[in-house]
Formats: structure tokens, C-alpha cells, sequence
């Protein structure tokens, strides 16, 4: 082999070689690509987690949306009439129910622990009206009135007394005003259980039949005329 042949022969051979390509086994490259892709050079762009985290969340609900559009009658547009009925069902119940209490109340609770004289519950329903706060002035002037007719002994001092059961109870021994005192208890129970709102009006009818009943001449029972006679 001359020296011309054999320098073109290794070269061939070193060519040749470097064509090779290098059997790297798989778990150390996958380490090696990892360990290079972790630099931060290759993160700068990179989400923060707030904005990774609102990325799932639009994407969950642009899946839950299409699904509920495949499912509904008419798809996205169906969805949307299902929505806004929904909506104004709720709307409905919530207008017809009033706004739900955030703790449930008795209905033995005319009265709280503090026994007050017909006087000052008066002049509270007065000042609560004056600060336009008409729920609890139409429930002060409720208590006013059945506290009277306690104080007149037209009503037995009974704890746990309902304002309905005082209503009916007075309603026996002043007939003329039964219907005014039914009316009242209702209003009572209203704001104070039933969720609903009262107003001026409201106030001024309860506030009115506390001054008639502070005249009304009480109906003599069979037994008190007898007594009388």
C-alpha cells in the first residue's frame, strides 16, 4: 500500500466512522434533556401560576359549557333560554318569598328577655320610625299594643305568647277591632319571620290602632254584667 492510498484509506475510514451515529442509552438522555430544559433560559416566557391557573379555569369552563350545549335543545342558543329562565325563576321566588332570614326565628318570640312597659316600646316604635327603619317599628308598636292590653288586664301577662294568639285572644273582649288586630299580627309576623319589608304605611295603620284600642271599651262577658247587675 503506497502512502497515498493509505492516507486516502484512513481518511475514508475516519469519514466513515463519523457517520456513525452514537447509541445513547434512553433513561440518561432523557435525564440529560430534562437537566437542560430545567435552565432558566428556557422559562423566562413561561405563564406565572396565576395566569396558569385562570388558563385551566377558562378552559374547564369552555368544556363544561360545550358539553351543556351539546346536551341542551337548540345548542349554545337553547343553553342561553334555559340559563335566563333559571334566572327568572329565581328572580320570581325571591320576589315572592322576600329575602330568606340569616338565622331562623320561633314564632314564640313577640317578646324578648327584657320586659319593657307599653310606654317604651312606643317610644321606641317612634324612634325607629324616625330613622325610617319601619320593620322594627312595626314590631315595636305590635309589642306596645299587646303590652297595653296586658297592662289593662284585657290580656293575661302569658311568656311564649304569639302576636296571632294575642290578636285572637284580644279580639274576644274587643270585637270592633278583631280584624285590625289580626291584621296587625300578620304584619308583625311578616317582617319578623316571613322576610318581607314593611313601610311608612305600614307603621302608621299599626300605630293608628294602638291609639284606638287605648279608648276601646272592652265587651262585658255573661259573668262580669251578672256580677255587675
Amino acid at each position: 500500500m503506497s502512502g497515498a492510498g493509505g492516507t486516502t484509506t484512513a481518511r475514508l475510514l475516519i469519514h466513515a466512522s463519523s457517520d456513525v451515529p452514537v447509541d445513547t442509552p434512553r433513561v440518561p438522555a432523557r435525564e440529560a434533556a430534562k437537566h437542560e430544559l430545567s435552565h432558566p433560559m428556557y422559562h423566562e416566557n413561561d405563564p406565572n401560576l396565576l395566569q396558569r391557573g385562570l388558563d385551566r379555569f377558562w378552559g374547564w369552563l369552555g368544556d363544561l359549557f360545550a358539553t351543556a350545549s351539546n346536551a341542551a335543545p337548540g345548542g349554545p342558543l337553547g343553553l342561553i333560554v334555559l340559563v335566563l329562565v333559571v334566572i327568572g325563576l329565581a328572580v320570581a321566588l325571591w320576589w315572592r318569598l322576600g329575602t330568606p332570614q340569616r338565622t331562623p326565628r320561633t314564632a314564640d318570640a313577640l317578646f324578648d328577655d327584657s320586659p319593657r312597659s307599653a310606654a317604651e316600646h312606643r317610644t321606641a316604635a317612634e324612634a325607629h320610625a324616625d330613622a325610617q327603619r319601619w320593620n322594627e317599628a312595626v314590631q315595636e308598636r305590635m309589642r306596645a299594643i299587646v303590652r297595653s292590653l296586658e297592662e289593662r288586664a284585657l290580656l293575661d301577662p302569658r311568656p311564649g305568647r304569639t302576636a296571632d294568639e294575642a290578636a285572637a285572644e284580644a279580639g274576644r273582649s274587643l270585637p270592633g277591632h278583631g280584624i285590625a288586630l289580626r291584621a296587625a299580627a300578620r304584619d308583625f309576623d311578616d317582617v319578623t319571620y316571613g322576610g318581607r319589608t314593611a313601610d311608612q304605611q305600614t307603621y302608621l295603620t299599626v300605630r293608628a290602632l294602638d291609639h284606638d284600642l287605648e279608648s276601646a271599651k272592652p265587651l262585658l262577658t255573661t259573668t262580669v254584667r251578672g256580677a255587675a247587675g
